[in-house]
Parts: structure tokens; sequence; C-alpha cells
């Protein structure tokens, strides 16, 4: 098996206001689905102080362990390094560079709400992570 060096795979930065629940799911699962292929990051343009305890245990329902992740602020150099910059209702908070594919991934916020209702975000999210895993060209590792 031949490994990707860091300059060879995409860069992917999800970015949403707290950085506690949607841009969180989003890394974890293409975390999980790309391995090393992709390099992954996800920020908050108003972090919050931790994940939301709703979403950590709609990711724990699929297998996925976010409890110790943290949310982080949103940086222009973040933004410079990433190929991909997915937004999740940030707004217009977030830098945009030239030469920088921007999508604007439109989800119900987790932020106040039951795992009940996480669920069917984090099952959205999880579907568009494949998607763009497909459109990466990287297959998924598991």
């Amino acid at each position: 098996m031949s490994s990707t060096s860091a300059a060879d795979r995409p860069s992917v930065l999800f970015v949403c206001v707290h950085n506690a629940g949607r841009s969180q799911m989003a890394a974890a699962f293409l975390t999980r689905l790309a391995g090393e292929a992709v390099e992954v990051r996800s920020a908050g343009s108003a972090p919050a102080d931790a994940v939301n305890p709703a979403v950590v245990e709609a990711m724990n329902e699929a297998g996925i362990d976010i409890s110790a992740e943290t949310p982080k602020i949103l940086t222009v150099e973040a933004v410079q390094v990433s190929d991909v910059v997915i937004t999740m209702g940030c707004g217009d908070t977030c830098p945009v560079f030239p030469g920088k594919t921007y999508l604007d991934w439109k989800l119900d916020d987790p932020a106040g709400q039951g795992v009940s209702a996480v669920r069917p975000i984090r099952d959205e999210i999880g579907a568009r992570v494949r998607g763009l895993l497909a459109d990466l060209g990287v297959a998924p590792s598991s």
C-alpha cells in the first residue's frame, strides 16, 4: 500500500458558527471515511466552549467518538491552506480566497436540540460527506 504525501492529498475545511455540531460531525465522518487520503479541519466563526453533547451522543451511535474534540476558532490561515471550504451557516464571516472551492451546505442547526433531532442532521451530513469523497475521487475506507 503506497502512502499519500501531504502535498498530494486534498484538504477540506468545515466551518460553522460554533464548531460544536455540524462542522464537527462532518470532519469526523470525513476523517473516518477518508483515513489519511484527505486532510481534514473544522472551525467556527464564534466557537462554543464545548462540542454539543447531543452531537457527541448521535455520533457515538454512528460508531464515531468525538468526545475529545474541542471547538476551534476560524483563522485566515486555515482557509488559505484548504483546497475545499464547506460552510454550514456561518454567513459572510468566512474569508474568501481565489483558487479555493467553496460549498455551502444548508443544514439545520443542532444547537439546543436533543439527540432525536440531531440524528437526521447527522445522517444528512454523512451522506453529503460520502458525496464529497466521490467528488474528490477518494474511495471510502469503511
